[in-house]
């Protein structure tokens, strides 16, 4: 127990988690502020039907990158282990790796876009207008599809370089020029829904321009060389895309389970899935924080593992998970005390409005279960391994489902009891895997799992 308060009154590490942490989440806060603002500025243009292409195209677009996440996650936990070492060139080589699969996924994605965006429209049957208006107004934003993906990369890698900062000017960036600009091509310009899609490539584009210039102050920080030739071998690139491939599949089931949740909620009646969409914007608003902590562990935990410094590791889990947990607690009792005001905030609608309140305690339980599988995930991620964490979603996903349906008759308390299971299991099946690489002294193996080879290595024969 000594030793645990003695971790966690280690000063040097406690500036590092928030030096980290503080930064991200202000990060995290900003990223929904691109469609707030798109939203603010189109609903005072004079027709409906414009708004609604901005929301509609803005979706699909949404759709199509966020299961790219997956750039940034691999990226931290092989950029943190190559600082760990020591190693810039090895540096080098995942900064390099990141942004050209992130170009090369923007290539791909660019050409399917069309016809499936295509396809989505004629499912939702809008009017010719809508339809229309969406469809400029989503292929201009394709033009900025490359920067998104790029400056999914490189978010990653800085952060992976304790650069937290270095994300905070990007979307910070990102964020102003597309407010300027919605005004200036909006209202200046009269270019209505198209001045608003331009005015989000530019921002993304400037974004990632000012995140390629910040990769220059970590390589100062890391000398070293990449051989061109390593970029080409199989072995440098096969890591990196296993773990993003894993990555992958653990976001798609996480995603269907929210729309699982959605689906259900639509069956139970328009009131119950407003008001789950509310209570649900409850746990992202609590994931923001959260988050926060879990990338400082990401980058801390990475960089550790790849210095092979057991301490550092520890105390690094133990500050940020201490703090995670109090986050958690001060969420529980803001949604448990003050969740009728934050739901107030959100609607009018007086049906909604009460059916949202008398699910509050769901929602207060859920930050004490889902923190532990924030915290975990960074864990893994800066070990990158990414696999305990897709085979732990899938596992409680599969557990989840049957209750789920087992409890159906309970209507939207039924749905909510399986959510909250579902996130408890994600939790424990995550600190078993966890364990269990602990106890066979695995999280630092004779050759690091998951290393990405040096750059200088020879390929192997």
């Amino acid at each position: 127990m000594h030793a645990l308060f003695e971790a966690w009154r280690h000063t040097p590490t406690q500036r590092k988690v928030w030096a980290l942490a503080a930064p991200m989440i202000l990060s995290n806060l900003s990223v929904p502020m691109v469609a707030l603002v798109d939203t603010a500025v189109v609903g005072h243009l004079p027709h409906a039907h414009q708004l609604a292409a901005v929301a509609v195209g803005g979706s699909l677009y949404t759709l199509l990158t966020w299961a790219m996440g997956f750039l940034r996650m691999g990226s931290t936990g092989f950029a943190a282990q190559a600082a760990g070492r020591g190693d810039g060139g090895a540096l080098r080589q995942v900064l390099l790796q990141g942004l050209s699969l992130g170009v090369l996924l923007a290539l791909l994605l660019g050409l399917l876009a069309l016809p499936l965006s295509g396809a989505a429209l004629s499912l939702m049957q809008p009017s010719a207008e809508l339809d229309s208006l969406a469809r400029e107004f989503f292929q201009i934003r394709l033009f900025g599809l490359p920067a998104t993906l790029a400056s999914y990369a490189l978010i990653g890698w800085l952060l992976g370089t304790q650069s937290a900062r270095g994300p905070l000017a990007m979307l910070l960036t990102i964020n102003l020029i597309n407010v300027s600009l919605d005004l200036l091509f909006v209202f200046g310009f009269e270019w209505g829904v198209t001045g608003v899609a331009w005015a989000a490539v530019i921002a993304e584009w400037s974004g990632a321009l000012l995140g390629l210039w910040l990769t220059r102050y970590a390589l100062r920080e890391h000398p070293g060389q990449l051989d061109p030739r390593a970029l080409k071998r199989w072995v440098n690139w096969r890591p990196l895309l296993m773990v993003n491939r894993d990555i992958f599949i653990r976001t798609l089931a996480l995603q269907l389970v929210f729309f699982l949740i959605t689906v259900q909620g639509t069956r139970l009646g328009d009131a119950t899935v407003a008001a789950n969409a509310l209570l649900l914007n409850g746990l992202t608003l609590a994931a923001y924080a959260l988050d926060g902590l879990a990338h400082a562990v990401e980058a801390l935990c990475g960089h550790a593992l790849g210095a092979r410094d057991r301490d550092a590791l520890r105390r690094s889990l133990l500050v940020a998970g201490t703090w995670s947990l109090l986050a958690s607690v001060g969420f529980a009792l803001f949604f448990l005390l003050g969740g009728h005001w934050f739901v107030s905030m959100l609607t009018d609608i007086a049906d909604v409005r009460e059916l949202a309140v008398s699910f509050l305690p769901y929602l207060a339980v859920l930050p004490l279960l889902a923190v532990w599988s924030y915290l975990l995930d960074g864990l893994f991620i800066g070990a990158t391994r990414a696999r305990e964490m897709r085979d732990a979603m899938l596992i409680a996903l599969i557990l989840a489902l049957p209750l789920a349906w087992m409890l159906q008759d309970m209507g939207n308390h039924g749905l909510w009891l399986a959510f909250l299971a579902f996130m408890g299991l994600r939790s424990l099946v995550l600190a078993g895997y966890a364990w269990k690489l602990s106890r066979r002294d695995l999280w630092f193996p004779p050759s690091v799992s998951g290393e990405i080879a040096h750059a200088q290595r020879p390929a192997a024969r």
